[in-house]
């Protein structure tokens, strides 16, 4: 197989820990036959340094011709200063848009090697945390118009618009309703159809859909209710589907309670076209530079990468069991760091997965 794969650096610890998941990926091609030709383009804040835009024409363009694009993390305090529409940020959610991703696929697992770094309590971590978050990614009060500032009766008054159309709600609960069928069959609509009229069609969507899917089980709750649950028993549920503020806000929930953001990968999918596969966590300029960030995620999305964008599940297992035995052989960054374990930085992570793939 010849792919070709666009990588996006962005921000902060961004470089650092794509260098690394860019080695596993070539790795990985190298052991299985494949052949990965890498480009690289600027998004982000690195974007308006070098061009005064977070998501230059080029980067598009670059996307759009490659088979996946990797992207590690954009932002930071650096950038808090520019304009809205100049900020870091919109480079991601460009980019998103440009390439028609609709569907983030955000799994959360509590590996048995991390168990000690959960945040749960551990009668309730015994019980398990296996879930994936399906959240629509191109619509709701992200994208949604009317929106701005301006002065109402002398206030300063800012306004976005939560907006769905039932087709947006239809393709992404399919998207939830197959990865279901190849999970536990389970799916949890999150709304707020008590107070939104958004989610009252959100909710009347899924039921239409859902009965195509009658060997899959479908529940809803509140999203208050949901964001309570998972922290209360997270074992209850397999794929949570929910729309783009809430998803946001839940997966990073549902992902930190395992121990760590640096751990956990992320897909965004869309009808056709190349898909983009970043960790989930943001470009942490504190540490950026210092050899101290996890690149674990950012490997593993390297593996969904390969699984979700090329079709490859064997060479996608090879590296996350590469993860797994370097984690069982007890080396660990500063953010998953237990007593007895041995710390390493960033490059040192990296070839420690190299050596194992």
């Amino acid at each position: 197989m010849h792919k070709t794969i666009c990588l996006l650096p962005g921000d902060g610890i961004g470089p650092e820990i794509l260098t690394q998941g860019a080695c596993v990926l070539a790795a990985t091609a190298q052991k299985f036959g494949h052949i990965f030709d890498f480009e690289e383009a600027l998004i982000g804040g690195a974007a308006v340094d070098a061009t005064g835009e977070p998501l230059p024409a080029e980067t598009v363009e670059k996307c759009r011709k490659a088979d996946a694009v990797y992207l590690s993390a954009v932002g930071g305090p650096k950038w808090d200063a520019v304009p809205p529409e100049k900020r870091p940020e919109k480079g991601l959610l460009g980019i998103r848009k440009a390439l028609g991703l609709f569907a983030n696929l955000r799994p959360a697992l509590l590996l048995p090697e991390l168990a000690g770094a959960c945040l749960l309590r551990p009668d309730v971590a015994a019980r398990g945390l296996d879930l994936i978050v399906v959240r629509e990614l191109t619509g709701d009060i992200y994208f949604g118009e009317p929106r701005g500032l301006e002065t109402r009766d002398g206030l300063r008054t800012g306004f976005n618009t939560m907006i769905y159309t039932e087709e947006e709600i239809r393709r992404i609960a399919v998207v939830a309703f197959e990865t279901a069928r190849k999970r536990r069959k389970k799916v949890c609509s999150v709304e707020k159809s008590n107070v939104l009229e958004t989610s009252r069609l959100w909710k009347e969507v899924v039921l239409e859909t859902h009965r195509e899917y009658a060997d899959v089980e479908l529940s809803h709750l509140y999203v208050d209710n949901a964001a309570m649950q998972l922290v209360r028993d997270p074992s209850q549920f397999d794929v949570i589907l929910t729309g783009n503020i809430f998803g946001d806000i839940l997966s990073d929930e549902a992902s930190v309670i395992t121990g760590s953001l640096g751990m956990l990968p992320s897909a965004s999918l869309g009808a056709s076209g190349p898909g983009l596969f970043e960790p989930v966590h943001g470009s942490a300029p504190d540490i950026a530079g210092q050899d101290k960030a996890n690149p674990l995620a950012t490997i593993l999305s390297g593996a969904m990468l390969l699984r979700l964008g090329f079709g490859l599940s064997a060479e996608a297992d090879c590296i996350e069991a590469a993860v797994r035995r370097t984690l069982a052989d007890g080396y660990r960054t500063g953010d998953i760091m237990e007593a007895g374990k041995t710390l390493v930085g960033c490059e040192e992570m990296g070839r420690k997965v190299l050596e194992r793939l």
